[in-house]
């Protein structure tokens, strides 16, 4: 067996013991708890209200915005909140239509967006990731303790 040979079955073994488990985990807990939420603000359910916002947070490749969210009735609020499917051009103290259809961090401007694909591309490649490696682990059980060929 050559190097290479040995570093391509390093490379896959650590892939299907560590990186599948890690894919699942974050598939499941970064879109699990927003995945109906998400739903709802696309079919146009929830609380509708406006948002206000008040910190735009950039890193990298995107930029969150953070504000206050009041229902239409004036009865809820949630503060620092995100803004999902903000509107481009945003600036501070700009309102927006918005719908609070109880996702964890935030509230979904009320023109919609995209953000019910992305959570659940999320938790699809999370569960497809956990499938894939229960049915390899079971096959790796299952090889151990298959008796050994006898000559």
């Amino acid at each position: 067996m050559t190097i290479f040979e040995k570093i391509s079955r390093w490379r896959r073994a650590f892939f299907v013991w560590v990186g599948l488990p890690v894919i699942a985990a974050i598939g499941f807990s970064f879109g699990m708890f927003d995945l109906v939420p998400a739903w709802q603000a696309k079919a146009g359910k929830g609380t509708e209200g406006t948002f206000t916002a008040v910190r735009e947070d950039c890193g990298g490749r995107s930029c969150t915005w953070y504000g206050d969210f009041v229902a239409a009735d004036g009865g809820k609020r949630r503060t620092d909140v995100i803004l999902y499917d903000e509107p481009d051009g945003m600036v501070v103290g700009q309102q927006v239509a918005a719908r609070d259809t109880g996702a964890r961090n935030g509230v979904f401007a009320a023109d919609g967006g995209y953000t019910w694909l992305i959570i659940t591309g999320l938790v699809v490649g999370g569960l497809v990731a956990a499938v894939a490696w229960v049915l390899i682990l079971i096959r790796a059980i299952r090889r151990r303790r298959a008796p050994a060929p006898t000559a």
